[in-house]
């Protein structure tokens, strides 16, 4: 009986500890509210319950200002939430919920706005926690991402609006390149033609002695038919009328065969023989064999380059591999690798891919694919071309 005194009087402290632990709550979730509604997004609490519904236990005032919907509507019904994202968008959204419900991965959504707020993405991204009777919560927040897709969009725009100035300025190179070379065949060919012939009439009417006066001729002779021979391959490099003529296959086939006479460098080459690229897209990749056989002789010190080149699925697929010292990062990442950075706009505007990287075992090797027609949709990811290409 003496103790219960003692418990009477220790029951206004319990009143008064309840009191202050609830008052201590309340300015707890006060700052949090307040911060909640200082975010430039919306904090949520969403939940899925075991039957596959959905309801927000949260959310902040920046549900109205991101999705026009006001936070009482959303608490009352997710549907208001989900009606506000563009079908497509949503359907993406539902299916991005479900793969994180079932597996556990982390939510990272990005969609599209409708309504009055049509044009406008957001971002949502969160955690799942699954609880003890199947439900799924995600607690995280939604943020408007509109400005960071306009500038990737205006970064694209940009991007394809240099490939078709790159595409003009190499076909108006083409075309000069072309000019030229009918002026070296038509004009200067013709004069070293009628040189060479007048150089062995006089060598034919010279007397048989001084030896060394004949002998001077026959050596006019020979530079002569040196400047031919330099002249009619500057002139073929120029213009490749045998890309025109026969295609491409016999193109490169003739071009490897210049390159081993020229630097001693053997070449294998495989072409199918079912190649049906259009005109540019023909061109373009002979300039690029062209160009890749260049650095070869220029940097790699090899003494064998292997060219295969192939039709696979509306695609050309293009393999150049040497055994030379291979190549490092840092000549990849040159600011004056003019020969790889033009290679890679010829790729690029033919909506291609391009990859390069050292061999293991010594050497360089250069893979891309492009359509065969050029303006066809973009193919392959690089990923894709490492792993299913070669």
């Amino acid at each position: 009986m003496a103790a219960l005194p003692k418990n009477r009087a220790s029951t206004p402290h319990l009143h008064t500890d309840h009191r202050a632990a609830l008052e201590m709550l309340k300015e707890s979730e006060a700052r949090f509210r307040a911060l909640a509604g200082s975010l430039p997004g919306m904090v949520f609490h969403l939940r899925r319950d075991a039957g596959g519904d959905y309801r927000f236990l949260y959310v902040n005032e920046g549900s109205h200002r991101l999705f026009g919907v006001k936070q009482h509507e959303i608490l009352a019904s997710a549907k208001k939430f989900f009606d506000a994202i563009e079908p497509e968008d949503r359907h993406a959204l539902e299916a991005a919920l479900a793969k994180s419900a079932d597996t556990g991965v982390p939510l990272d959504w990005k969609g599209r706005l409708r309504g009055r707020h049509r044009g406008k993405w957001a971002d949502m991204r969160s955690t799942p926690q699954r609880g003890d009777a199947g439900e799924v919560d995600w607690q995280g927040i939604a943020t408007d991402i509109t400005r960071g897709k306009e500038i990737e969009a205006e970064l694209r725009s940009s991007r394809e609006q240099l490939s078709e100035l790159s595409f003009h300025l190499e076909a108006a190179k083409e075309q000069e390149r072309e000019r030229i070379a009918r002026d070296i065949h038509d004009d200067l060919g013709s004069i070293l033609v009628r040189l060479k012939i007048e150089a062995s009439l006089l060598a034919g009417k010279l007397p048989a002695q001084p030896a060394a006066l004949r002998e001077k001729a026959r050596s006019i002779e020979g530079l002569l038919d040196q400047a031919m021979g330099t002249t009619s391959r500057v002139a073929r490099e120029l213009r490749p009328g045998i890309l025109k003529e026969f295609g491409l296959p016999a193109a490169i086939e003739s071009l490897t065969e210049d390159f081993c006479q020229h630097f001693g460098i053997a070449c294998r080459v495989q072409c199918d023989d079912d190649l049906e690229s259009d005109a540019d897209t023909s061109l373009a990749l002979f300039r690029i064999v062209q160009e890749t056989l260049t650095n070869v002789a220029k940097h790699a010190h090899a003494s064998t380059v292997f060219v295969r080149m192939k039709r696979e699925k509306g695609c050309i697929t293009l393999e150049l591999r040497d055994n030379g010292r291979g190549i490092s990062e840092s000549d990849m990442n040159k600011p004056r690798s003019f020969g790889l950075r033009g290679i890679r706009e010829r790729v690029h505007s033919l909506a291609g891919e391009f990859s390069v990287a050292a061999v293991e075992h010594g050497g360089t090797c250069i893979r891309l694919r492009v359509p065969e027609k050029r303006g066809s949709e973009p193919v392959a990811t690089e990923e894709e071309i490492q792993r299913k290409l070669f």
